[in-house]
């Protein structure tokens, strides 16, 4: 495999010019297009989120929302050279229980292209895990998006509620009693 080089402008760091193996790097500072800034991708950003976040759930996933890292993990990123993203990030997982291989693929990239349509719906600085449950897999897509666009405003309700009461995702997170 040939590594791929791209062209990186000099204020951006040099270690977002290649992943671990050669290929494009997903670091937002590299990225062209607004929807691969909108993915969560680290292990500890997934880890950061459940343990902030309360499971919540709907008719065809369960879903996780937490505010964005702490000044100090902002920090951490910047000194890597990734600037951190002011949007919204979302991450999807498929674990073996939804199927075989080529069915998890197959509800990630119908979960991708619904959070893509309605990204918009999202206010900035949080951070949403979609669980997606196995009738993802058969259910008509234009009901998928519909379940999609149904928790992205919830989400943005439960953060607007939040900010009016001058509290952030995780405090009101930690606070609460554990379901």
């Amino acid at each position: 495999m040939v590594p791929v080089m791209i062209q990186v402008p000099p204020t951006q760091s040099a270690a977002c010019e290649l992943g671990t193996r050669g290929s494009l790097s997903l670091c937002s500072c590299a990225a062209t297009s607004p929807h691969v800034e909108a993915r969560l991708r680290k292990h500890a950003d997934y880890q950061r989120v459940y343990k902030a976040a309360r499971k919540q759930f709907s008719a065809s996933m369960t879903w996780f929302l937490a505010g964005r890292p702490s000044a100090a993990e902002v920090s951490l990123m910047r000194s890597s050279g990734c600037a951190p993203t002011a949007g919204p990030r979302v991450g999807l997982t498929a674990g073996k229980v939804l199927g075989k291989a080529h069915e998890r693929n197959r509800i990630k990239r119908r979960m991708r292209e619904a959070v893509r349509q309605h990204l918009h719906e999202l206010p900035d600085g949080i951070d949403l895990i979609l669980h997606p449950r196995r009738l993802v897999l058969t259910m008509d897509f234009v009901k998928l998006e519909s379940e999609v666009l149904r928790i992205f405003r919830q989400a943005a309700a439960q953060t607007t509620d939040r900010a009016r009461q001058g509290k952030s995702l995780e405090v009101v997170a930690k606070t609460r009693p554990n379901a």
